[in-house]
C-alpha cells in the first residue's frame, strides 16, 4: 500500500456521496469544471475534451442525483455539489500534506490527536518539517524556546519537563500573558514546583497518557512534535508555521484535546 492510499484511509470524514463522486473521472472533471463557472454544452466539450456523448451520459445521471442543474443552455453546479467538491479538494490537499511530513507521521504515535483536528490538516498546508543536524542537534528545542521567549499568549500541550522551557513559561506569567497548559498527570507536581501558580493568568490541567505530542501555540507561531512508536519523544523534528490559518489549527487542536480529556 502506497502513502497516498494509506493518507486516503486514515481520512474518515470522506462521505459516501464524496466517494461516489470520485469513482468516476468524469463527473468528476464535469463538476470541477463548472465549479469554476457555468458553461453550455459546447463549452464543457471544449474546457474537458469528453466526448459529447460521454457528457450528455454524465450531465443526465449528475442532473438526477441534483449536482447540477440547468437554466437555458447553461449549467450550474449545485451548492451540494460545491460542499462536496471543496471537500474533494481538501481531502488531495490533506494528501499532499501527509506525504509531506511523511518522516515524521512515519513510525510516530498519531492516534491522540482528535479526530476534528485531523479532517482539519488541511489547514496545515503552509506549515514546514525543521529538523535537526549534526551541527545543530538542538534546533527544535531553540525554536521552541525562541517562539516561548516572542508570545504574547500560550497554549501548549507539554508532556515532558524542560528547564529552559519553563523559565520562558514564568516570564511569560510574571509578564501577566494568558497561559493555558495541560500536562500529563505523571510531571504534574514537577510542573508546579517550577511554575509561578500564584498567578491567574496560568490555567494548568492534567491528561493521563504519558505518550501524547507536543503542541505550542502563540500568537505569532504553532509548533508541533510527536513521539516515536517507541515512546520516546522525537526530539529532532517538528512541523510548525506562523501562518494565520495554522495558528487556527493548533488553536484548535489544544480547545479539540482538552474538550476530549475533560469528557
Amino acid at each position: 500500500m502506497n502513502k497516498n492510499q494509506k493518507s486516503i484511509n486514515h481520512y474518515e470524514s470522506i462521505s459516501e456521496e464524496i466517494k461516489h463522486l470520485t469513482n468516476s473521472l468524469v463527473r468528476l472533471k464535469i463538476l470541477a469544471t463548472l465549479y469554476e463557472q457555468p458553461l453550455n454544452m459546447k463549452d464543457i466539450n471544449k474546457t474537458t475534451g469528453l466526448s459529447y456523448s460521454s457528457i450528455s451520459s454524465n450531465m443526465f445521471s449528475l442532473e438526477l442525483e441534483e449536482y447540477i442543474y440547468r437554466e437555458g443552455n447553461f449549467y450550474f453546479i449545485s451548492n451540494v455539489a460545491k460542499f462536496y467538491i471543496s471537500n474533494i479538494l481538501e481531502l488531495n490537499n490533506t494528501i499532499k500534506l501527509l506525504n509531506k511530513f511523511f518522516n515524521i507521521l512515519d513510525a510516530h504515535i498519531v492516534d491522540m490527536i482528535p479526530e476534528e483536528s485531523v479532517a482539519e490538516l488541511y489547514l496545515l498546508g503552509k506549515a514546514i518539517l525543521i529538523e535537526s543536524t549534526e551541527k545543530d542537534i538542538y534546533k527544535t528545542y531553540n525554536i521552541i524556546k525562541h517562539s516561548l521567549k516572542e508570545a504574547g499568549y500560550l497554549k501548549s500541550v507539554l508532556p515532558f519537563v524542560h528547564d529552559e522551557f519553563n523559565i520562558c513559561i514564568n516570564n511569560l506569567i510574571d509578564a501577566k500573558n494568558s497561559v493555558d497548559i495541560l500536562v500529563p498527570e505523571s510531571i504534574e507536581k514537577n510542573f508546579k514546583d517550577a511554575l509561578n501558580l500564584r498567578n491567574d493568568c496560568l490555567n494548568l490541567s492534567t491528561f493521563n497518557n504519558e505518550c501524547n505530542f507536543l503542541l505550542v501555540v502563540t500568537d505569532k507561531v504553532m509548533i508541533l512534535g510527536l513521539f516515536r512508536n517507541d515512546g520516546n519523544f522525537d526530539q529532532n523534528r517538528i512541523i510548525t508555521s506562523k501562518k494565520e490559518e495554522c495558528i487556527k489549527w493548533g488553536e484548535n487542536l489544544f480547545e479539540n484535546f482538552k474538550n476530549n480529556i475533560n469528557k
